[in-house]
């Protein structure tokens, strides 16, 4: 018989969402720092989302399928979630570790493929765990420690290959070859990951399902079965869910273009360089990782003071959410004003707001209304809505769009994702059922 769920204190969510330090520093450096591999490599800035659309297509397929399968797995030895995060972090930490050794586009792309596969395997069990564990009361109070700890994870793994320069690691190279400081910076990541996923599983125990018998009897119903329950779910999801789903649209189409642009947006805008193998775009390259860093530490503080305020009040997740939003498309849209370098700081704490609120308020409005027993097959479901803008981005919406309505200067990327982050704030507005906006 399952245990009654028990408030958690807070080092029993932190030791249950520690993984997440490692998930997030794979997620940091590929997304900080693999359009700066491709650059080297020679790929051109417009070819640059085409060479990131394995890894959302990958997602679209894995998310639903892992959080099945989490579902209708249980071992007393192993748990539920479990053997998926540590799958997901073997092959994560493997790739991770060889991408900068890349001597080819396509071995990039492709190592860059195997990294966001094998980092989903194991970050929407995550996700799950969380429901699975703590009560519906500190629902976002759970959600927002995960968030505290991928704050710690993109402030430090941002901030990686600076950090290297600064201790004499080279970070130029010769033309075409990835520097050291990102080989190292990727290294150290690639041992975070594991150890801190590993962390999790040592000091974590799973509940088992509510009623064994009926788990064994689903258990068996084979993989056709189990593609029609996925198709099922997919079909009949909660209208929060679709409402949810089209801020999520939003918010991840601007990341992505963040992800995506960044580096050579802000190295040719701000600090006026474009020559890939130059010591002066090696450095300011460097530079971009440490401003990007600057939401991470901001997403960290401020999901600190949202877990503060979460474990003492109760709290209106969708004004939060929405005013959260705002923050961040505000602070897109002033990278392109900036004057001075050091003006970006200022730039990513806002968009720090925008993250932090991304990664916790909509999973803890999810896990209100969704069944518990189908909890890892939802939040699988839901990260479609994370990887189909990404897609849509990859295949050329973002070349489409920025050079659409705003010109050709690739600094523009940064002004759609300040829309479109504005955008994903007024689209909260849809979302009117109290039982899940309201704490």
């Amino acid at each position: 018989m399952t245990p009654i769920k028990k408030e958690l204190s807070f080092w029993q969510i932190w030791n249950m969402s520690f993984g997440f330090l490692g998930i997030q520093f794979g997620f940091a450096l590929q997304g900080g720092f693999m359009s700066r591999i491709f650059q080297t490599l020679g790929a051109d800035k417009d070819a640059i989302p085409f060479l990131w659309i394995a890894a959302p297509l990958t997602g679209l397929l894995v998310q639903p399928i892992v959080g099945y399968l989490s579902d209708h797995t249980w071992s007393p030895r192993f748990g539920r979630r479990k053997p998926f995060f540590f799958i997901g972090a073997l092959f994560s930490t493997i790739a991770l570790f060889f991408a900068p050794y890349s001597s080819a586009l396509w071995m990039a792309a492709g190592a860059l493929w195997i990294l966001d596969a094998s980092i989903n395997i194991s970050m929407e069990p995550f996700r799950a765990l969380v429901a699975d564990k703590v009560p519906e009361s500190q629902r976002s109070y759970g959600f927002v420690i995960q968030t505290l700890i991928i704050g710690i994870g993109t402030w430090v793994a941002s901030n990686l290959p600076w950090f290297m320069t600064k201790i004499g690691v080279p970070n130029t190279a010769a033309p075409g070859v990835v520097p050291d400081s990102v080989k190292y910076a990727f290294a150290v990541g690639a041992l975070v990951l594991f150890t801190s996923i590993l962390y999790t599983i040592l000091t974590t125990e799973e509940y088992p399902p509510d009623d064994l018998e009926t788990f064994r009897r689903e258990k068996k119903r084979g993989f056709l079965r189990g593609s029609k329950d996925i198709l099922d779910n997919i079909s009949g999801m909660p209208t929060v869910m679709k409402q949810l789903g089209l801020v999520q649209f939003f918010s991840w189409f601007a990341f992505f273009t963040m992800w995506s642009f960044a580096t050579p947006a802000i190295t040719e805008h701000v600090f006026g360089v474009v020559d890939t193998s130059s010591e002066a775009y090696n450095n300011a390259a460097d530079s971009v990782g440490n401003y990007l860093g600057t939401y991470g530490l901001v997403s960290m503080i401020y999901a600190l003071i949202l877990a503060f305020v979460a474990s003492k009040y109760k709290i209106n997740r969708r004004l939060c959410h929405l005013l959260s939003l705002l923050a961040g498309g505000c602070g897109f849209i002033s990278i392109y004003f900036v004057t001075a370098p050091w003006m970006l700081h200022l730039s990513f704490m806002l968009v720090g707001m925008s993250w932090a609120s991304i990664l916790s308020m909509p999973y803890a409005m999810l896990s209100s209304s969704v069944e518990p027993r189908k909890m890892g097959v939802f939040m699988g479901i839901f990260n479609m809505f994370i990887v189909i803008p990404q897609i849509v981005a990859a295949l050329g919406g973002v070349n489409f769009l920025y050079k659409l309505i705003f010109g050709e200067a690739v600094i523009n990327t940064m002004l759609l994702a300040g829309v479109l982050l504005i955008l994903a704030a007024l689209s909260t507005l849809l979302i009117t059922d109290k039982r899940v906006t309201h704490d």
